[in-house]
């Protein structure tokens, strides 16, 4: 796999044209559905904050982002703009268009609290995470199961990879406002967990908002 040189690619929508602008408080999950073609921002407002993602196809959830095929397909473990990420049946679900950041994790995995103990200590057990956030918001949609819950993007997060092939989880290369925009290229439900973790040196322990913007397809209608 290859490590490209990462060049910013800033976007030229502006935030005013927006359809939809939402802020998710650090700890807080978000669920949506996007159409083909809309645009989705997720900015990383005060720097370094961990947003676990994933995408299902809205018409078949079963049929989610992989991130086994997303890296093959790229020959990169990392995303920025011109990644395509896509879905286990090979399907492209969105385009990375924008990207101020320079690379996103596709290999760390949401925090869990199994994974806390076994990363930091026994008495993080109790301690909130991203799966849960996961679950919560996808126990109000009936289609969804816990076993939709598959590898995820993390956005913003630095998780480099040793020579010897071990992942040591960094301090984060984002910064305050820095966002990656994602065009959609089918029904996409998008699910977020915006990271409560507050033993992870990639946010620098300080857990802190997301913001996503949606924008229509030129010429779309106006569902958001």
């Amino acid at each position: 796999m290859t490590i490209a040189t990462f060049i910013p690619v800033t976007s030229k929508l502006d935030p005013k044209d927006a359809v939809y602008d939402h802020m998710i408080l650090a700890g807080e999950g978000w669920l949506h559905d996007l159409l083909p073609g809309q645009v989705l921002r997720i900015v990383d407002m005060e720097g370094n904050q961990a947003v676990d993602t994933l995408f299902y196809s809205t018409e078949d959830p079963s049929d989610h982002y992989s991130a086994i095929r997303t890296i093959t397909g790229q020959e990169n473990l990392y995303l920025t703009a011109g990644s395509v990420l896509l879905a286990e049946s090979g399907r492209g679900l969105l385009q990375i268009t924008a990207d101020t950041c320079g690379r996103h994790d596709t290999i760390g995995g949401a925090c869990s609290a199994q994974s806390n103990t076994v990363r930091y200590s026994h008495d993080t057990l109790p301690m909130h995470n991203c799966r849960d956030t996961f679950m919560l918001m996808l126990s109000g949609r009936s289609e969804f199961t816990k076993r939709d819950l598959a590898p995820n993007v993390n956005f913003f997060m630095n998780v480099p990879v040793t020579p010897e092939g071990k992942l040591a989880f960094a301090d984060g290369i984002s910064g305050p406002g820095r966002y990656v925009e994602l065009t959609s290229l089918a029904s996409v439900t998008v699910l977020i967990s915006n990271c409560p973790q507050l033993n992870n040196p990639c946010n620098a322990y300080n857990p802190t908002p997301a913001r996503v913007l949606i924008w229509n397809k030129e010429g779309g209608d106006s569902h958001v």
